[in-house]
């Protein structure tokens, strides 16, 4: 009875936030998919009614098509090696070495900093000509290599800011799990005479798979968004190789000031994104979790 009658309380208290949070996610979406649906421009600022024309025109959109597949193929690349790497530092400080403390703090140093400020820094490294980067590799014989003005390099810094800057955030997610697993798995391997690699195999990663496939999906959902990286350290360029979908909506957006058609391509992206990750998610379940289940 007592629970009964606190009930209407309990959403009086939460009936503010609830209806604020609604409001904060669901008004941005919805003024964006009407704005999607209008011929907002430099010329026409209004939201006049266009129906579903700035969608039809969006299929055909060649330059958004490859934007698209060259963000997927970022993302993927750069979040598989960011788990690898991760997981190599929480098992490095998980267990018992020197200073283990020191290096979980200094692995997390890319993380604290600002992605604009460090790929600000970073163009300055991979410059041609000036960047310590090159300067490197002269020294051991190799380069000088076109950084940031040959499209295959340019995609690979772009990829190595976000190596950089994301590995520790899917370091601390896998410590932490690592930390939280239960001993007994371990003991019972080491009874059995199994060594490092079998007990990684058979005890370690099986029971990190949960742990996994939450810190990959995390870092898939923020990778899909890659825009900062590309706009300070490449500008999409050289011609587009590697412009993303969120950059190539900005210039549509804010650059030639087309509202509605990049409302549109706002929209798609949101759907395509929902419906891949959501099968990837269920792909790593299954390869992970499900043949064990």
């Amino acid at each position: 009875m007592g629970e009964t009658g606190l009930r209407p309380y309990k959403l009086a208290f939460l009936l503010p936030g609830l209806l604020t949070l609604l409001a904060i996610i669901l008004f941005p979406l919805l003024f964006t998919i009407r704005v999607s649906t209008s011929g907002w421009d430099a010329i026409t600022p209004e939201l006049n009614w266009v129906g579903a024309s700035n969608y039809a025109q969006l299929w055909g959109d060649v330059r958004f098509w490859q934007s698209l597949a060259r963000l997927g193929g970022m993302a993927l690349g750069t979040v598989l090696i960011q788990y690898v790497l991760g997981f190599a530092l929480a098992l490095l400080v998980w267990r018992d070495v020197k200073a283990r403390r020191f290096f979980r703090l200094l692995f997390l140093i890319p993380m604290m900093t600002t992605p604009v400020i460090m790929s600000v820094i970073w163009r300055t490294i991979f410059h041609e000509s000036l960047g310590p980067a090159n300067d490197f590799l002269h020294l051991i014989g190799l380069g000088p290599y076109p950084w940031l003005t040959s499209g295959g390099w340019a995609v690979a810094s772009v990829m190595i800011v976000e190596i950089w800057q994301w590995t520790p955030f899917m370091f601390l997610l896998l410590l932490a799990g690592l930390i939280s697993l239960p001993r007994e798995p371990f003991l019972a391997a080491a009874i059995d005479g199994a060594g490092p690699i079998r007990t990684f195999l058979n005890v370690t990663f099986p029971l990190m798979a949960t742990v996994s496939i939450g810190a990959i999906m995390i870092r898939l959902i923020e990778a899909s968004k890659l825009m900062e990286t590309v706009y300070v350290l490449t500008s999409g360029g050289p011609g587009t190789a590697t412009e993303t979908s969120g950059y190539y909506i900005y210039i549509k957006g804010l650059r030639d000031f087309d509202i509605g058609y990049a409302a549109s391509l706002s929209i798609t992206y949101l759907l395509i994104m929902i419906v891949l990750l959501t099968l990837v998610g269920k792909l790593l379940h299954r390869a992970l979790v499900g043949g064990r289940s």
